[in-house]
This record gives structure tokens, C-alpha cells and sequence, in this order.
């Protein structure tokens, strides 16, 4: 039963995640095939230093269908949801239980939340996700590429990261956060950013997988062609996780949409009536 719960609070927040604005207005620089129709197998496109331009709007792909039957409980699919990926729902699918690197402390600390689960997830307070759990939603997000500092605009909460791409280094005693400070270079095509500065307060996953403030986030961005790109995951946590851990998001490219704006808690009615015991 808690389990259930905890599947249909998910259910309840991803639903209303919906890209509809400005359907009928084209993306400008967008190849196309004969017919007008976005083509996605185009090359790479570039940017004036030659490095690969990732601006866009893109979104992680979700997971295969028999995946998510396994991932989630029958009971809640139907519930309106979008698809999600398996890394949202839980950052270790790819791993068997016994294999996850948990110090001690962090086992126990997970199995508390996940037995009071609605009761401290961000989600059901509407709280900020965190990263790598934000990157993973089934939102879209915008990447505005320029020459000093990439932005990334999130649709979830109608957040943002700054990546600084200036040759400055990251802060040596930063505030801490919920997205971290984040600088970023090329190696070869692929952009890498270095991310610290956490708070303790956000999760990887919905799944009630947390860290602390020593997280250390690397990401990868790799655009394999003009529709698809690749994103890789490392989290280096000692305080939670014995070793760092890698995964590697799918992402596809959205044409013709943008985004909308969207706030966990405007007009939201749902989670006060689920039960937390």
C-alpha cells in the first residue's frame, strides 16, 4: 500500500507536465525533409568556434514500455502520466539491489524515507527536484548556447542553471544549493560540465535516492545529430555512495513547440489528500 502510494504521488505531479504553446509557429533553423517535416538525422550543427551548438529545446527519452510495467505498478498506469524515464523513476534501474553502492548510513537513511515517502519527498512539498533528478524529467528544457556561459532553462518550475564557460573555475567554498554552481568545457564535441555546491535537500530520483552536500556532478553533452544527443552521468558522492556511479540519458530534440510555464504549486489539490501513514 505504501508503495502505491507513493507511484500515484508521482502520477499526480507528472501529469500536468504538457508542452502545448506555440504549436503552429515553426523553429527557425530547422532542416527539413521535402515534405516540411523537421528532419532529426540532419547533421550536427555548429557554432561559430566550430564546437557543436546544443541549443534547443530537448527532453529525456523515456524508458521502453515493458521496462516502465516493470518499473511501476500497474495500479497507476492510465493515471494521465507521461512517460519516464527509468533513470526519474529510479537512478539504479540498471543496477540489481544488492549491487547499489550505499555507505552503511545512506541504506539506512533510504529505506526511512522510502517507508515515509510522501511525507518528506520534494515532490509532495512541491519543493525544487534538484539535479540529476530535474535533467531526468518528463519536462522539456531549453538549451541557449553563447560564448561565455550556456543557459539551461528548465519548464519544471519555471527553473534555470547558468554554466559558465568563461575559463573560470568553480567557487571554493559555494553557498549551497539546490542546482549547484556549474562551469563547463569542450573535450573534443562534447561539452563537460563540472558541477558542485549542492544542498543536502534534493533527491536523484523519484524513487527517495538522495546525496550530500559533497555531491560532485560531471555531465557530458554529446549531440549525436541534429535531433539526438546523449548525456552522461557521473556522481561522485563519498558521503552517500562507496564509489562514483555513471549512467547515460537519451535525449531527443522537440521542434516547433517551447516552452510553457509551470509551477509545482499553482492551484495544485491533489497531494493533501493522500494519506502519509
Amino acid at each position: 500500500m505504501r508503495n502505491r502510494k507513493m507511484w500515484i504521488l508521482i502520477a499526480l505531479v507528472t501529469a500536468p507536465l504538457v508542452h502545448a504553446q506555440w504549436l503552429s509557429h515553426p523553429t527557425p533553423g530547422i532542416p527539413r525533409t521535402a515534405d516540411g517535416k523537421p528532419n532529426l538525422s540532419a547533421p550536427t550543427p555548429r557554432a561559430a568556434h566550430g564546437k557543436p551548438d546544443l541549443s534547443g529545446l530537448w527532453q529525456t527519452e523515456s524508458a521502453p514500455p515493458e521496462q516502465l510495467e516493470r518499473l511501476i505498478p500497474p495500479s497507476t498506469n492510465g493515471a494521465g502520466e507521461e512517460p519516464l524515464s527509468q533513470y526519474f523513476i529510479n537512478i539504479f534501474s540498471d543496477f540489481k539491489p544488492e549491487d547499489v553502492p550505499f555507505r552503511p548510513a545512506a541504506a539506512q537513511l533510504f529505506q526511512q524515507r522510502a517507508q515515509d515517502f510522501t511525507r518528506v519527498s520534494p515532490i509532495s512539498h512541491c519543493l525544487p527536484e534538484g539535479m540529476p533528478m530535474l535533467e531526468m524529467a518528463p519536462a522539456p528544457y531549453k538549451i541557449v548556447q553563447t560564448a561565455g556561459v550556456t543557459f539551461m532553462l528548465y519548464e519544471r518550475d519555471t527553473t534555470y542553471r547558468q554554466v559558465y564557460t568563461d575559463g573560470r573555475k568553480l567557487p571554493e567554498d559555494p553557498q549551497p544549493s539546490w542546482l549547484g554552481y556549474s562551469v563547463g568545457k569542450w573535450d573534443g564535441d562534447s561539452l563537460v560540465i563540472d558541477t558542485i555546491g549542492f544542498n543536502d535537500r534534493g533527491w536523484l530520483d523519484a524513487r527517495a535516492h538522495s546525496h550530500t552536500e559533497s555531491m560532485h556532478l560531471i555531465e557530458r553533452f554529446h549531440r549525436l545529430d541534429f535531433g539526438h544527443m546523449e548525456v552522461q552521468l557521473t556522481i561522485d558522492d563519498p558521503g552517500t555512495y562507496t564509489r562514483p556511479f555513471t549512467i547515460k540519458l537519451k535525449q531527443r530534440l522537440l521542434p516547433d513547440t517551447d516552452l510553457l510555464e509551470s509551477y509545482c504549486a499553482e492551484n495544485e489539490k491533489d497531494v493533501s489528500h493522500i494519506e502519509c501513514k
